[in-house]
């Protein structure tokens, strides 16, 4: 493992147990004690890169004061572009930020983004009750306009502040505000939720030591034949995942242990988002909770879910759930596949500027399209047995899909890239192209198929005509 890894690995594992603590804190000693202890994690990592997400918080704050209006797009484009400042810095003679630095702004972006959100539908609510007379039924909505003090509360709040996941500020304040947060379920979900981190990451250790990345980009690799240059890419991504399978695992047993985004059931919390219907606690039954609102991964359902478009779904789920909720509806095309090619290029330029993350990400819309036209034009004509054998074709090759992605969002760079996917020659961008072609083919031959019965029916339908105006015409 390295520097980094191990030092994520410590303030993961720090966090678990101090969670329990802050369960019994009143609202403003939790607020004031998540603050400090985030700020000392933050500090203790970024050093003077601290005033980078400084700068940003103050930044959204004074766009949220000023322009409540269109404090939505101004927030989106003053973190994105100060997000293209932190990673030119150099550019401008500053030092280099460090990794950790990285991953709070980050996290950061999507908590202002959020935010702005947030308090533009508060002040819309706020405006349609005062000329209806009526309480906002808007679930999950502010109750008032946050403080700077709350924002860099919210920003700086320890729970998640490197790892994720992410949370809105309704979430953060709803946990501040937990009535009796001492009987909450804490062990016995925590506990559900890192039973596997162990596997994980052994699994993890023993695979990306004996399938190191850096042999990719040596020569004797290419020398390999290309069954084992294509296995290799199958076991890069499996280290990929047990990497974010045992992190986030761990982070979501952090903010289980502290009760944050703890919910009932009745909620139907969304990852990310948080209660989805208007809930009241029953004092004459059992309430059942749950942690949906900081899900951030599924693992099961990453690995054996059919279609492309679903393993997005559930990976990195609450950053999905912003992507969703404020990405996607401003997309500037009607397509689902452009639409979700818009948003990758948007989640490409969030992780970084490396080349890869582009070549990766723009290349899941490609693969969207072409499973789509296969199911349109070949497994809506399959009987039962013949779907579920396609249906485990399409998880095979899902699976590999993602495989050979991955090796853009490690590799980064545009040429190593590019020289590895030459190494297996173009495998998935080849098969989604065929795919997209033999689809469209099948398609047209269907709606030409339609179109000649057609036209046979309504030539039958003339001859006919003519046979009855003849015969009247005898009689």
């Amino acid at each position: 493992m390295s520097y980094n890894e191990l030092v994520y690995l410590g303030v993961i594992s720090a966090s678990i147990p101090v969670g329990f603590l802050f369960r019994s804190l009143s609202p403003p000693v939790k607020q004031g004690a998540a603050l400090l202890l985030g700020l000392c994690i933050t500090i203790a990592t970024c050093h003077i890169h601290t005033l980078h997400s400084l700068v940003t918080i103050i930044g959204t704050w004074i766009i949220i004061k000023t322009s409540w209006r269109h404090a939505p797009a101004l927030s989106l484009s003053w973190t994105f572009l100060y997000l293209l400042f932190f990673r030119l810095v150099c550019w401008f003679g500053l030092p280099e930020p460090t990794p950790f630095a990285n991953a709070v702004q980050l996290l950061l972006t999507l908590k202002m983004v959020s935010l702005a959100n947030e308090v533009h539908s508060f002040h819309v609510e706020k405006k349609k009750d005062v000329s209806s007379f009526k309480t906002s039924t808007v679930i999950g909505g502010l109750s008032q306009e946050p403080s700077i003090y709350d924002v860099l509360s919210y920003s700086y709040c320890y729970v998640g502040i490197m790892t994720g996941p992410f949370f809105r500020f309704q979430t953060y304040i709803d946990w501040l505000r937990q009535p009796s947060p001492l009987t909450l379920p804490g062990w016995t979900p925590c506990l559900q939720r890192l039973k596997l981190v162990p596997v994980y990451g052994a699994l993890f250790l023993a695979v990306n030591y004996v399938f190191p990345l850096s042999y990719v980009l040596t020569d004797d690799f290419l020398n390999q034949n290309i069954f084992f240059r294509l296995f290799y890419m199958v076991a890069i991504f499996f280290v990929f995942r047990m990497r974010f399978y045992s992190a986030w695992c761990g982070a979501e047993a952090g903010c289980i242990t502290a009760g944050l985004g703890c919910y009932p059931e009745k909620a139907l919390s969304k990852p990310g988002g948080g209660p989805t219907v208007n809930y009241s606690p029953d004092p004459n039954a059992e309430e059942k909770y749950d942690f949906k609102t900081i899900q951030n991964i599924d693992c099961y359902n990453t690995d054996f879910c059919v279609k492309v478009r679903h393993g997005m779904r559930y990976w990195n789920m609450t950053v999905q759930w912003w992507l969703h909720n404020y990405i996607y509806p401003s997309a500037p095309f009607k397509a689902y596949a452009l639409r979700a090619g818009w948003t990758m290029l948007i989640s490409a330029y969030w992780h970084g500027l490396h080349a890869g993350y582009y070549l990766s990400f723009l290349t899941i819309p490609l693969c969207i399209a072409a499973e789509s036209a296969m199911e349109a034009s070949v497994r809506t004509k399959l009987g039962i047995r013949g779907q579920n054998i396609f249906d485990w074709v399409h998880w095979f090759l899902k699976m590999r899909a993602y495989d050979y992605m991955c090796m853009g969002f490690v590799l980064l760079k545009a040429s190593d890239t590019i020289n590895y996917w030459m190494s297996v020659y173009f495998i998935i961008h080849v098969i989604a192209i065929c795919c997209i072609v033999v689809g469209r083919v099948l398609k047209g031959e269907k709606q030409e198929g339609r179109k000649g019965h057609k036209e046979k029916e309504k030539g039958g339908e003339m001859v006919e005509n003519k046979k009855e105006k003849s015969s009247e015409k005898n009689d």
